[in-house]
């Protein structure tokens, strides 16, 4: 993956799923059923502009006009399957965890700002946790424990309950974060 800013790194290793399906699915049609219950999923958790775009993509429409319009999170994620369809080489690494130590702060900011009502960042989250309860273990897990603290649980005992030491410390990094945003 190229060098980018830190945020949209760790955009990309949330939604690195969903870039190689669309990627995959442009080459090869036979996976559109797939890659079809995954937009659904997606437009269900409000990801309606995005889902556009992706649709429009896999339509054939491959120039930058296509990115126009998109917020910050989705521009990355569609801008990622753009690059991805150029040089399969560019897709982000479906193998890679996000770092604790810069994840934490951006999640703990959607976290708090979903606390306060924004929809946005619910979706985001929403969206974030769809994706890593698919995956299962501790990503699951985690999952989980995001979702209880946007509700407002800061039981660090609670929230780590069966994770791994990096999983707990991802979570006590996030609970630091959030308690330094109040």
């Amino acid at each position: 993956m190229p060098a980018m800013p830190e945020k949209n790194q760790q955009v990309l290793l949330a939604h690195a799923g969903l870039v190689h399906a669309v990627v995959h699915t442009c080459h090869n049609r036979d996976l559109m059923p797939q890659l079809e219950q995954l937009l659904k999923l997606s437009e269900d958790n409000g990801w309606n502009q995005l889902v556009g775009v992706i649709r429009r993509i896999i339509a054939g429409q491959r120039d930058p006009s296509v990115l126009l319009g998109l917020d910050d999170e989705d521009h990355v994620i569609a801008e990622a399957i753009l690059l991805g369809l150029q040089n399969p080489e560019s897709l982000p690494d479906l193998n890679a965890a996000p770092d604790p130590e810069h994840a934490a702060p951006g999640l703990a900011s959607m976290i708090a700002a979903s606390r306060h009502g924004n929809v946005e960042a619910l979706k985001a989250l929403a969206d974030m946790a769809t994706q890593m309860q698919r995956a299962g273990g501790d990503m699951a897990r985690l999952a989980s424990a995001l979702s209880q603290m946007e509700q407002g649980e800061d039981d660090l005992d609670k929230l780590i309950r069966g994770m791994n030491p990096a999983g707990q410390t991802l979570v006590q990094k996030i609970l630091n974060e959030l308690r330094n945003q109040q």
